[in-house]
């Protein structure tokens, strides 16, 4: 499957990566930007493949629970309680500390579509957990997808998130305007 997925991406797609995926971490947070059409998913399934390696994802427990929930965990996802009286946060961070590898991609938009600020869930996520977080751009403007270097979390927000935005600026979604 490997192979299969290198021939898609590189020669059928003719994408490239820039960077190494830190595969030395075992937990982390993987903030992917933009997130601007479902085929982030299937591109972001493709990569994983690539670097075979185990990336996860959140989704609400009715997912999970539905017929499809059998996909959702062979992709590597994991049921959490979105409801408003839950603290998504902790629930987050509780699947870090109950699972060896965990490696948590998300994105900081929370949307497909056009934002101009981020949700801050992913940073607590990494505060709380004690996790780095990596930076992934998916550029469909340059055909390539770019991996940052692990970042700690500072607790300087402000800081951070400049740094974040920096590394994400000029990447380019699928749907161009809705990048951000």
């Amino acid at each position: 499957m490997r192979k299969i997925a290198k021939f898609i991406y590189f020669k059928l797609m003719g994408w490239s990566l820039k960077g190494e995926f830190p595969s030395h971490l075992k937990k982390c947070v993987i903030a992917v930007v933009p997130h601007t059409s479902w085929w982030d998913f299937l591109l972001g399934l493709l990569v994983r493949k690539i670097w075979n390696e185990q990336i996860n994802y959140v989704g609400k427990k009715s997912l999970f629970d539905s017929p499809l929930g059998w996909f959702f965990r062979w992709t590597g996802g994991a049921p959490i309680d979105r409801s408003k009286s839950n603290d998504t946060v902790s629930a987050v961070s509780k699947v870090f500390e109950s699972k060896e590898i965990f490696r948590l991609a998300l994105s900081p938009e929370g949307t497909r579509k056009k934002v101009d600020k981020w949700k801050t869930g992913f940073y607590y996520i990494a505060k709380s957990a004690g996790v780095p977080i990596v930076l992934v751009a998916f550029d469909y403007g340059k055909k390539e997808i770019k991996i940052s270097e692990p970042y700690e979390v500072t607790g300087n927000q402000d800081a951070d998130f400049k740094t974040y935005e920096t590394f994400f600026q000029g990447v380019k979604g699928k749907v161009a305007a809705y990048s951000y």
